[in-house]
């Protein structure tokens, strides 16, 4: 016959026995723990058996413990408080058992969140936490991070999520009201400048240098939020300098039109970064995105028209 594990007795006549000896009453032992004062009567009278010795002196009105009940219920209590801990622990464990990524706003709201709804649906049971900056650093807690920059080559697993274009995008009744057909008539016009902290970022200066334009640039509405600059540009008060993966779905629904067909490719990308290279759920979230990236092409040729 299979011995038990440490050859202990069952658990349930040690909690039991725990529980009367704490509260030094079957009657008080037996209403925390949901049951009849009979039944702790019984599993004490079984771990006495089993022990072969008393760990209670019954009298007329209770119980008290014997020196050999007091012993084991020291030993009790310093075991059940390392389970508890380790519990406790692995609670906290599982608490954070979320894969953490750390992104900017404008990403978060038009590349991410929508790409995680789709990664929910193949793979529901991972949890995927987002820590949303623009201070242009990420968090030392996260498990990946998603920036904009060149790509560095000394924090671990590293890959691009797309090479980005620039256009000068407006609404549709802005473009109307301003045709354009040159990129001296578009320097001319009400721009709408995104201020950002993110080195490398590209503004409408350097994409007008890019296109041979060295002449003046309009000063027009200034924001430092990407999502701004974006619903300023669908509110017809300008022409903004738009990536056209982030402005996907203004495009796609015709909220934003291209003003030229003129697109600069700045050197820095979208990529991301895998920083808990141990973890299997982050490898498995890191290389989704890697893959959905390189499926999701940039806009098609007729939602890139005016």
């Amino acid at each position: 016959m299979s011995r038990r594990p440490y050859d202990l007795p069952p658990l349930s006549a040690l909690v039991a026995f725990e529980a009367a000896a704490r509260h030094v009453s079957f009657t008080r032992a037996a209403r925390e723990l949901n049951v009849t004062p009979a039944a702790i009567s019984h599993q004490v009278k079984a771990l006495e058996a089993e022990l072969q010795t008393a760990l209670f002196q019954r009298h007329h009105r209770g119980v008290t413990l014997t020196e050999t009940g007091a012993y084991l219920l020291v030993a009790l209590q310093r075991g059940f408080e390392g389970m508890a801990d380790a519990v406790g622990q692995l609670r906290r464990r599982a608490s954070r058992a979320s894969v953490t990524i750390g992104v900017t706003t404008a990403v978060s709201s038009l590349w991410l969140t929508p790409k995680l709804a789709q990664f929910w649906r193949v793979h529901g049971d991972v949890s995927v936490a987002q820590i949303v900056s623009d201070t242009g650093e990420s968090p030392s807690e996260c498990d990946l991070s998603i920036r904009y920059g060149l790509r560095p080559r000394d924090r671990g697993p590293c890959r691009v999520l797309f090479h980005d274009r620039l256009m000068a995008l407006a609404s549709p009744g802005f473009a109307a009201a301003h045709p354009v057909a040159t990129v001296a008539d578009l320097a001319a016009l009400p721009l709408i400048h995104f201020d950002s902290h993110v080195a490398g970022w590209t503004d409408w200066a350097g994409w007008f240098r890019a296109l041979g334009h060295h002449g003046p640039v309009r000063m027009g509405h200034r924001v430092n939020n990407y999502l701004i600059a974006l619903q300023a540009a669908r509110d017809d008060m300008g022409a903004v300098l738009g990536w056209t993966s982030l402005a996907r779905s203004f495009l796609a629904a015709g909220e934003l039109v291209a003003l030229l067909p003129d697109q600069v490719a700045p050197q820095e990308d979208f990529y991301v970064t895998l920083h808990a290279q141990t973890a299997q759920r982050a490898r498995l979230v890191y290389d989704w995105l890697v893959d959905s990236a390189a499926s999701d092409q940039a806009p098609t040729t007729s939602a890139l028209k005016r």
